[in-house]
């Protein structure tokens, strides 16, 4: 996925859509191998089999939303949960917000959940803060007018305040932090794993790991090998 990323970066392609349902597998042969978890069941119902793909080969498809550098990007992108914040604030956007959307991507394929369940902007925004920390004030500050009612006297968010439910209220906190969610999942590579959601999930856009960048991270390397394609 990152490959296609970069591959696409390169050509000056921004996806601006990127969530699991635009990943597919390129084979539908799988195996059955034994599930772990479920060993305590009876082995007569079967349930303590997973499939697994015979390979991990992808394909990334829907490209109608894909736009060059060079074209117009003032419009809204990327579907709800893998939306980056620059995009919510209406600060622009560019090759970084497929980014951010690998990294929500990534904190999904780890904990088997969508990383932000949310439908509206100021709840999105409140969850973020609760899994990253707080939105740096130089990018509350050039929020568009759009964006302005999510913040208190345009320094902080409005919430808990302005939260539309008790239910909108429970959702964000019982979010963990970022290493805290990625620690329940993962059992080896976990450090590695956590440095490169934080490169991918930075706020500031410029800061954020390009794909390019990514590839080159130790969680690739340690665990995969290097990565094809002239880097």
């Amino acid at each position: 996925m990152m490959l296609a990323v970069h591959v696409m970066h390169d050509l000056r392609l921004i996806h601006t859509d990127l969530k699991p349902e635009n990943i597919l597998l390129v084979s539908s042969e799988y195996i059955k191998v034994p599930d772990y978890k479920f060993l305590s069941r009876s082995i007569k119902d079967g349930s303590y089999f997973k499939n697994l793909p015979k390979s991990s080969a992808i394909k990334l498809i829907d490209f109608g939303s894909t736009t060059f550098e060079h074209q117009d990007h003032s419009y809204v992108v990327s579907t709800r949960h893998y939306r980056a914040p620059e995009v919510i604030l209406g600060l622009g956007w560019n090759y970084p917000c497929d980014m951010w959307s690998v990294g929500c991507i990534l904190v999904e394929l780890c904990s088997g959940e969508a990383l932000f369940q949310t439908h509206e902007n100021l709840e999105h925004l409140a969850m973020m803060e609760r899994v990253l920390g707080p939105l740096p004030q130089h990018m509350i500050m050039r929020a568009d007018h759009h964006a302005v009612k999510y913040f208190k006297r345009g320094a902080r968010l409005d919430w808990p305040e302005g939260a539309t439910s008790r239910e909108s209220m429970r959702a964000v906190w019982k979010l963990p932090r970022l290493q805290n969610l990625v620690m329940q999942h993962v059992d080896h590579s976990a450090g590695d794993l956590i440095d490169l959601l934080q490169g991918l999930l930075r706020y500031e856009p410029g800061e954020r790991l390009k794909a390019r960048e990514a590839l080159r991270h130790p969680f690739f390397n340690r665990n995969f090998g290097r990565v094809g394609y002239s880097l």
